[in-house]
């Protein structure tokens, strides 16, 4: 990794040979050769893997159950638990078969991802204006950004992991297409050069990132608290915020992508307008896809003053 530029660094290094990765480099082998398998083989082999993660991601699992009871508290215990296991199965599928990103033709990948909506990029770019894409943590997020760069210049921001291996195999598969990864603490600043750039960008908003500077909003049926950066992003580098969905259609073997009109400024305007549009987009995609959703993650962390911890 570059720390002068702040952006992951995808050169090969012999490094990355050391007998500490063996284990990785093995893990990666597995996923190629499931990446390069055809859908209707690998499959049916995620659906029975997904069984065993079932039993054996206990803490993730509890994660999930506490996040869909909260955000759909009209779910009965059955119907949060049928969710719970469509969520690791689609999980399953789309780490399994990831790998293609990287190894399979852009022919093969426009094949897979099929992309709706692109009329509104196109009407944004002729215009001569940058794009930020909203796109919650979903499974199929990678496919959704890789699909987009095919078409216009994309870069993204992402969180460094312990294992450098790890992050030389992710990143090279997110710049496939040329993309720019940069390291979270490269901040907003560098988004924005970018949006200067002419250059487009996926947002992800929403992890919850502590209660300095967040915004307590109403999502689905309960609060989170939302960081309100987009809009002002969006003033300062004159671009269009809009909001994606992907899911994966397991009887198509087809990601199914959809980029949605772009958000009007003046429902941005203010930070909690802007926080409030934002968990609309987020729940909108949700909504598309409530079993593609990353639930695992710990997104409802920060509660109101006086409010009891989920977790």
């Amino acid at each position: 990794m570059s720390r002068e530029a702040k952006h992951f660094d995808t050169r090969f290094k012999m490094a990355l040979l050391h007998p500490r990765f063996w284990l990785t480099w093995l893990a990666i082998a597995v996923l190629v050769i499931f990446g390069i398998l055809p859908a209707s083989v690998r499959d049916p082999i995620a659906r029975f893997l997904a069984v065993i993660v079932m039993k054996i991601a206990k803490k993730p699992i509890k994660i999930a159950r506490i996040n869909i009871s909260h955000c759909f508290p009209e779910m009965s215990k059955t119907e949060v638990e049928t969710l719970v296991k469509q969520n690791v199965k689609m999980f399953v599928l789309v780490l399994l078969s990831q790998a293609e990103l990287l190894f399979r033709s852009t022919a093969h990948l426009k094949r897979r991802i099929q992309m709706n909506g692109y009329e509104h990029v196109k009407a944004a770019r002729d215009a001569g204006q940058p794009i930020i894409f909203i796109m919650p943590h979903v499974w199929p997020m990678e496919y959704a950004g890789l699909r987009v760069n095919m078409e216009i210049p994309i870069v993204t921001m992402a969180k460094a992991h312990r294992n450098d291996l790890f992050n030389w195999f992710s990143n090279r598969m997110r710049t496939s297409q040329n993309g720019r990864v940069y390291m979270r603490e490269a901040g907003i600043r560098a988004l924005l050069a970018e949006l200067k750039k002419d250059n487009s960008f996926f947002y992800l908003p929403d992890e919850d990132l502590g209660p300095d500077k967040s915004v307590f909003t109403p999502f689905l049926g309960t609060v989170k608290a939302t960081l309100p950066v987009v809009g002002r992003l969006a003033q300062a580098g004159n671009a269009q915020v809009m909001p994606v969905n992907i899911g994966y259609n397991e009887q198509a073997k087809q990601f199914v992508m959809t980029i949605m009109p772009a958000i009007s400024p003046q429902e941005m305007a203010g930070k909690e307008n802007e926080a409030l549009a934002l968990n609309k987009a987020v729940e909108q995609v949700i909504k598309a896809y409530p079993e593609q959703y990353m639930w695992f993650l710990k997104l409802l962390k920060t509660r109101p003053p006086g409010e009891k911890r989920f977790y």
